[in-house]
Parts: C-alpha cells; structure tokens; sequence
C-alpha cells in the first residue's frame, strides 16, 4: 500500500516538472516575454524615385487683417460720462444697434438752441407774411420787405443747424433726457472696446474711440516679399493661403496689390490677398503664409508620405535587396504632395511611400 502511493507522489511530482519546462527541456516563466513583430512588407508601398517637373514656390509669411475700409471707429459725438456699454468685443452687432450710452450736458444745450431756433424761425417767418403784405399794398418800401424777408432766411438757416446738431446726438427735439445713444453705423463684429462704464469722455480731445466695429465678410492676408523675390510677384497672380490656425487646409486666391516702397528695416514688400469670409473662420492677426507658384524645375521627387523626420535629419527608407534601409536625405520644396530630393538618392531607386512609417523602429536584417 505504501508502495504504490509512493508511486502515486512520484508521478504528480514529474507532471509538475513537465509543465513548468518548455518542450526543450527549459524552465517557463508565468507569461511569454512580447516578440516585436516586424511591418508587414505587404502594408509598405514601395515607389520609384524618378526625375520629373517641380514647382517652384516663393513662401511670403503673411497675417490676416481686416480690410481698413471697413473697420468704424465709434467716437463720442459729446463731452460726458459713460453710462453704459451695451457690447464687449467678439460681439456681433447690426446696422443702427445701440452700442453704448454717454450721458452728457451738451444734450440739453442742444434742445435748448433748438427750441430757441424754432421760436426765432415762426416769428421771422410771420413778421415776413405781414411785410409781405403791406409792401403789395404799397405800406412799405421795397427795401423793408426784403430786410424782413432775409431775416425769416437767417431763422430757417439757424433752425437748420441745430436740428442737425441734434440729429448727431441722436436725440430727438422733444426728447427729455441728457442721454445720447451710440448707434452701430454698419453691421459687423466688435474687435475692440476702450470704454467702460463711468469713465468721463471728451469729443473733441478723444484720440481712442469708444468701440471699433469691422466688417469680417471679407478679409486681407497680408505677406511680406523680400528684395530678392520682388521680381517673381505681380498683380493678378494666382496664390495658394494656408493659415496655421487650419493646418491642412488651403484657400485660392490671386495678388490683389504689391506695395510701392520698401520698408527700409525689413527690406520687404507687402503682399496683399483678398480672401472672402462669409463664414468668419479667418480670424484678423492669426498668422499663414502666402504661396506663390513662380515656374517650374527638373528634380528627383517622391511622394511626401516617404518622409519621415527622425530627431534632426530627415530619412527615407530604401529597398535594398528587398531589405529597407533607413537613408538620410536632404529635401528641398514639398508641392502637391511630392517632396523635392537634393541629396541622398538617385534616380531608379526605390522607397517606402505608403506605410513608410510602419518600417520606424524596425530591427534591422
């Protein structure tokens, strides 16, 4: 009986030894280390360098702007204090919306002169009527009359003026506050606010308006050409706009003006675009670039895909007997996609397009 549990005990002891050695006789650890698995070769797209016609492009470093004819600065039509901000900046605002309020003593100044006016031009004008009629009678001289009629002339005139005055405060003449609403004199967005609730404003000795309102429908990119390009750029040329805000994306567009003088500092030219933006998407001071097409040239091109950026060089990876063999490269323009070769590869070689990135890290053969 002790025998065969002997037996027994020596055979679970082998069971256990078995299972935590390999098949050749090697010990097991509870999990198998991961092997790192080589890029499918058939997910690498492989293509030929080949010489063919590359564009040449002048990239100018460029802003968006707002086109100055249509940015309204909103300046307080009269002296007094501020009463109130209806708008902060970002706002979007429409034609003849209030903006602000400015509470003003020269508000009742003006209905004063205004009322004034208007008694002084009914009087003129009865005294004319009387005048008119004792001159047909042959009451009055000629003269008289004409005295009398010029003075009803000079009433009309005065009462002329002052309801402008009014009109520019834009308080009505039967108004009976000494506060003057600042209108929106065009649709658009507020891109700046330089007032706040309290604050005394002057008129006539303000160099900052209160508001500044533009119209971002359509915008200006703005670039600058160096001396030495100056002769690639004309009017009416067709340019490519990228906006860093957008990468990826790119808007069409063409030269509208070229400045007339060099900026002496910068030794540059500026570059205008008008773009439309009905959508508002470009943003006034978000930074782009202008791209300007000038001609053509015969290179070594691949596709841009087969770039890969590795620290500071810039590599490709070459089939070498069918084994990928990482290269430095240096590459000039990448246009439509297809990359500009300077040095480092020639022409008939073959590189990873599609996929290349998979071939990173790779163990080598």
């Amino acid at each position: 009986m002790r025998s065969k549990l002997a037996k027994v005990i020596l055979l679970a002891t082998a069971g256990i030894s078995v299972s935590l050695c390999g098949c050749d006789g090697s010990p097991r650890s509870g999990a198998e280390a991961p092997r790192k698995e080589r890029p499918q070769e058939s997910v690498v797209q492989y293509v030929k360098v080949i010489r063919r016609p590359v564009a040449e492009v002048v990239d100018l470093p460029a802003k968006v702007q707002a086109d100055p004819t249509k940015i309204v600065r909103i300046f307080p039509p009269a002296s007094g204090r501020v009463a109130g901000i209806e708008v902060k900046p970002g706002d979007h605002v429409h034609r003849g919306q209030v903006v602000a309020m400015l509470s003003s003593s020269d508000v009742a100044s003006a209905q004063s002169d205004f009322a004034k006016a208007n008694i002084e031009a009914e009087r003129a004008s009865r005294a004319m009527d009387r005048q008119k009629m004792l001159f047909e009678h042959g009451a009055i001289a000629e003269k008289d009359y004409l005295d009398t009629q010029a003075q009803a002339e000079e009433a009309r005139a005065e009462l002329t003026r002052t309801k402008q005055r009014l009109d520019l405060l834009n308080v009505s003449p039967s108004a009976v506050t000494d506060q003057v609403r600042l209108l929106a004199p065009s649709a658009g967005v507020v891109t700046d606010v330089s007032a706040a609730p309290g604050e005394f404003s002057k008129s006539l000795e303000s160099a900052n308006p209160l508001i500044t309102i533009a119209d971002l429908n359509t915008v200006w990119i703005v670039g600058d050409v160096y001396e030495k390009d100056v002769s690639k750029i004309a009017v009416g040329k067709p340019v490519v706009v990228t906006i860093q805000a957008y990468p990826g994306r790119e808007w069409a567009g063409h030269i509208d003006s070229v400045s007339g003088t060099l900026d002496p500092t910068t030794r540059t030219l500026k570059v205008r675009v008008v773009l439309p933006n009905s959508r508002q998407q470009l943003k006034p001071e978000m930074f782009g670039a202008i791209h300007v097409k000038t001609g053509t040239h015969e290179a070594l091109a691949v596709p841009s895909a087969a770039i890969i950026r590795d620290g500071g060089n810039t590599t490709v990876f070459v089939s070498n007997d069918g084994k990928p063999e990482q290269r430095i490269v240096t590459i000039g323009q990448i246009v439509d996609g297809q990359a500009e070769i300077l040095t480092g590869l020639h022409a008939g070689d073959e590189v990873a397009a599609d996929g290349a990135e998979l071939l990173k890290g790779a163990p080598s053969e």
